[in-house]
Parts: structure tokens; sequence; C-alpha cells
């Protein structure tokens, strides 16, 4: 037997029921002739390792726009802590962590320049709505490798596009607009524990709040250290989902969750410095946007992919793909003032 048949019959014979085994998945738009060595899902999660999108992850923002304390999170060290997080869940859970660490790779690859304001300034200037989500599907299936794509399995992509929730959504149990895999509810759990704990300490760390200004039950029942925390939420949520066939989190510890959220929100995203900041950030956003609609001739060739008549989509999509530091020397190339020098 090959060695993937061997895992595979492994996955049959050792995970859950109500786990994706390897040979279930819809596979992938295109066929392909299977590794000898990986299962589908392994092959999937060596693609997003070594695409472009994820590599450039490290330049950009998580909460802090261009952070010079070396600790605090970047958009990669924040994937690979969910993708930690949601492989524990997932083997205690006896799920697919192939799968899973799969979709929590690539979850945040559309992300464009300093996080969620970028987002917004997208949002903002264009006609397109311009989701990260949809934009980390849009990277994998047709941006990646020149306009190849990679050419993902249906459950991966499933979870890539579906890996958030609203808070309603979450306090009601209402998943039927979540993945449709328990490695990809996984995934989606898993991202909430992470960044609601490396924010409170990024917080911390850069002098905004101390733990003791946070709302005082929730900090008792959840834990002053960060590894405190995420070691009771990932047990509320293995302790909730095990053996069953949906992914849950204990309803104490889901509702401290949404009030820690609700004041890092009021807290720290609209604190004035970090506010300040990200106006700037949207700024620079918004002008290069206008900018490239304006000249679409300036964007390199193998982010301009034409679907229909319209430029906005590639516009987007090549900001998008700019690192924090990538967009800022755009900006400074297109619209700052230039030293004349001696012999120009």
């Amino acid at each position: 037997m090959l060695i993937r048949e061997l895992v595979e019959e492994y996955e049959a014979k050792t995970l859950s029921p109500y786990s994706m085994l390897s040979v279930k998945s819809k596979g992938r738009k295109k066929d392909e002739e299977p590794c000898p060595i990986r299962t589908i899902f392994q092959r999937d999660r060596d693609r997003i390792i070594h695409s472009r999108a994820f590599r450039e992850l490290k330049y950009k923002t998580q909460v802090f726009l261009l952070p010079q304390i070396e600790s605090i999170r970047t958009r990669l060290t924040h994937t690979i802590e969910v993708s930690q997080i949601a492989r524990t869940i997932a083997r205690a859970l006896r799920l697919n962590e192939d799968l899973t660490e799969a979709i929590a790779l690539g979850h945040d690859l559309g992300h464009p320049p300093f996080g969620h304001t970028g987002e917004s300034a997208l949002n903002e200037v264009s006609t397109i709505e311009f989701d990260h989500s949809e934009q980390s599907l849009r990277i994998v299936d047709v941006l990646e490798k020149d306009g190849l794509g990679l050419n993902l399995t249906y459950e991966t992509r499933d979870g890539i596009l579906n890996h958030s929730l609203g808070e309603d959504c979450l306090l009601s149990c209402d998943y039927s607009k979540g993945p449709n895999t328990l490695e990809g509810m996984v995934v989606l759990f898993s991202d909430k524990i992470a960044y609601i704990n490396h924010d409170i300490q990024d917080a911390e760390e850069a002098g905004l709040i101390t733990i003791d200004m946070f709302p005082s039950y929730e900090i008792r029942l959840l834990g002053r250290r960060s590894s405190e925390r995420i070691n009771k939420l990932v047990n509320a949520v293995v302790g909730e989902s095990l053996n069953k066939d949906y992914i849950g989190m204990d309803k104490e510890f889901l509702e401290a969750v949404s009030n820690i959220r609700s004041y890092l929100y009021e807290n720290v995203y609209l604190h004035p410095k970090i506010r300040q900041e990200a106006e700037k950030a949207k700024r620079v956003i918004m002008e290069l946007y206008s900018y490239y609609l304006k000249n679409p001739d300036k964007i390199k060739k193998k982010f301009f992919f034409l679907e229909n008549k319209s430029v906005e989509r590639p516009v987007c999509d090549y900001i998008a793909g700019l690192s924090d530091m990538e967009a800022l020397s755009e900006y400074s190339q297109i619209f700052l003032p230039k030293p004349w020098k001696e012999g120009e």
C-alpha cells in the first residue's frame, strides 16, 4: 500500500465518526493525481504554507500598526497561534487535524494592509463589498500562482470562507452560516480564543491597559495569564463538544469571551492612540485605491485579472496583497515629494 493509503486507513480506524475523513473529501475543482505520501488535506496545508500570501502575513497588522515592540503580534503570528489551538482541540475530539490545520493557516490570507482598518477603507472607497474571508478564498482560488490558484479541496475552501460568525450567532448557537465541517468550526472558535487572549496581552505590553482594568468576574473565570485563559477556553470547547456532532463552548465561558471582546472593542480597538494612527492608515489605502483606479496600467500584471469590465476588482486585489510597509512605500513614491539630488 502507498503511505497515503496507510494514513487514510488509520484515519478511518481512529478518527471520530463526526470527522471529515480524507477519502470522503468532495475533492478539488480540478482533479489531480493523488500524492503517494500525503493525504488530500495535507497537500492543502503545504500549498498554503508555501504560498506568497502566507509569507506576506508577517508584515501585516493584527491590531497595532507597524509595531516596534517585537513581541506584539502580526497577522502571521496570530495565524500560527490559531493553528496551534485548533490542532489541540481537533486532536482531543479525534477530528481531522490536517484539515483543521489547513483551514487555520489559510483563514486570514485575504486581510489587506493595516488589518480591519484596511478592510474598512476598501469598503468605503470601492463599490465592491470587500470582505477578508471572501478575499482569502479568492487568493487560494485565483490569485496565487499567477492566476492558477492553489486548487484546494472543497472542505478547506469552505472553512476559509466561513471562519467567522457574529457574537449573536455564537451566543444563540446558530451555526447555520458557519463551516460545513466540524474541523472548520474548530478553527472558528480557535480564532476567537487566540485573538481575545493575545489582544489582551498585546494591549498590556503596549501600555494601553492592565489586566486589573478588565471586568473582574470574567478575569476570575478565565484567568489572569494568557496560558491559563487559553487552557480554560480550550477545555470549555472540548468539554462541550466531545462525542457530539457539533462544536460549541460552555455557555458561561462563551458569554465571558463575548464580554471581554466588548471591553477590548471599547477600550483598545477604539483607543484614541490606535484610532489616530488607523485614520492615517485608512487615508493611505483610500488614496492608493483612487490612484490605481485612474492608473490601472501601474498595477503589476500578475494581479491584473479582469473577469469582467470593472477595473475595481484588480485594484482591490492588488492593494489587499500589499504588506503594511509596501503600502506605505508605494504611497510615499506616488504622493510625497522626493528630494532633488545632484546630477538628476
